[in-house]
């Protein structure tokens, strides 16, 4: 006999494990999860899946999911929903054929507050899937967070956030970007190593929340 458990996995698959690992994502929804989508990877999905979440996806050096596989797959009647990284991008750009998104990132994308893929690209353990550099939407957050704590300025901001643009998505860290900018003047020897102490310790992880966000739309669209 089903058990109510095996019933929901069935209802429901979510591509995650880079900004959520599967384990915290299972304990706040049991459905089915697989490693970040890829091109191709919707197309070989046997098993017939209500909902379908899209929080990571692999892009730059490998083909990411086309947006006619995702349209493909809710002209079958499978409801898509994206948020935090590739499923922000792609619902950004399908919302309007009907795919649904979700948190503050995918939210930024719409309304062109942010543009450029590489906001929220990072370089991951390829066994893993977990990330080893900073996607810049949190650099950023963490960044207006430590201004708000009067810890750097305006133009400080302006200057860290230079930096960490002009870096390639997968060399950013705290420490890569704040080190330039002590050593260019623009902080101080001081400033530089309270800053980066906040930074490794009150990091804003926008991706993570909207990670949750998506499963939670998922769990609710689900009736959990």
């Amino acid at each position: 006999m089903e058990t109510q458990a095996e019933s929901m996995s069935n209802k429901a698959l979510i591509f995650a494990g880079t900004s959520i690992s599967f384990e915290e994502a299972r304990s706040i929804l049991d459905v089915d999860y697989q490693p970040p989508v890829r091109r191709g990877d919707l197309g070989k999905i046997t098993s017939r899946y209500d909902i379908i979440g899209i929080i990571d996806g692999i892009f730059y050096d490998r083909a990411a999911v086309g947006h006619r596989e995702i349209l493909e797959v809710m002209k079958k009647g499978t409801t898509v929903v994206g948020g935090c990284s590739m499923g922000a991008l792609r619902a950004c750009e399908l919302d309007r054929h009907g795919m649904i998104g979700s948190g503050s990132i995918y939210g930024w994308y719409r309304d062109g507050v942010i543009e450029d893929d590489d906001e929220v690209a990072v370089a991951t353990n390829p066994d893993t899937y977990e990330p080893i550099s900073l996607p810049l939407v949190n650099i950023r957050q963490t960044f207006l967070a430590a201004m708000d704590e009067g810890l750097i300025d305006n133009n400080e901001y302006e200057s860290l956030m230079k930096i960490a643009k002009a870096m390639h998505y997968s060399l950013r860290s705290y420490l890569g970007i704040i080190k330039p900018a002590e050593k260019e003047g623009k902080l101080t020897p001081q400033q530089a190593g309270i800053l980066l102490d906040y930074c490794k310790n009150n990091e804003v992880d926008v991706k993570k929340e909207d990670a949750i966000a998506v499963i939670r739309k998922v769990g609710e669209l689900l009736g959990e």
